[in-house]
């Protein structure tokens, strides 16, 4: 078996499994930073909305792919948990102190500020969904989107629904119709921050 031996601790002496002694073995390896990509500085502006998220788990998740995604800003709405959290600087590694995000009572107060010149996308399968894939090709690259992401078992609020411009979903060719709301996150974000009709 071979394995890193800084996994959770400095340093390790015995096998995690069998309590074995330990020998180390080979050249170290560490995870290597990637390079930053100069073609997508100019990419799509997104920001998030994370409405009435309940996991701490769920929201720390959210922001790491937020800051790996160059994602503008984070609004934190209704019961939906902080950065000030504890457990979302724990799922963040960091992350969540190099995002910009505030906190807002009421998501539909943020939707009101910024429906003028972005366009408002609910990531939610619903029966009105449009394939995420499909529109994403036709957003122009200068547009900025507000994505809004809802509350884990309840959905995203119906009324932020019908202030949106569209609801999008992935599709769902398993036995499942929905993916954990930080997964769905992801593949949102990085779709919407980085592919445009020239990718088409």
């Amino acid at each position: 078996m071979r394995f890193p031996t800084n996994l959770s601790v400095d340093h390790m002496e015995v096998c995690p499994f069998c309590k074995s002694p330990l020998m180390a073995s080979g050249e170290p390896y560490s995870n290597v930073k990637a390079a930053s990509l100069p073609q997508f500085k100019s990419a799509r502006r997104v920001d998030l909305l994370l409405d009435n998220l309940r996991s701490t788990l769920n929201v720390g998740s959210i922001f790491r792919t937020a800051d790996g995604a160059g994602v503008n800003h984070i609004y934190c709405c209704g019961t939906t948990p902080t950065p000030d959290h504890p457990k979302i600087i724990k799922t963040g590694l960091g992350a969540e102190g190099f995002v910009s995000w505030s906190y807002h009572r009421n998501g539909l107060d943020v939707v009101s500020q910024l429906k003028e010149g972005t366009l408002l996308y609910s990531l939610e399968a619903a029966e009105q969904s449009i394939d995420l894939f499909t529109e994403v090709k036709q957003i122009e690259s200068d547009q900025s989107v507000l994505l809004i992401l809802g509350n884990e078992i309840s959905g995203v609020d119906p009324v932020l629904l019908q202030q949106s411009n569209l609801t999008l979903s992935l599709p769902m060719l398993g036995s499942k119709n929905s993916l954990n709301v930080a997964v769905a996150a992801g593949i949102a974000i990085y779709a919407l921050r980085f592919y445009n009709s020239q990718n088409s």
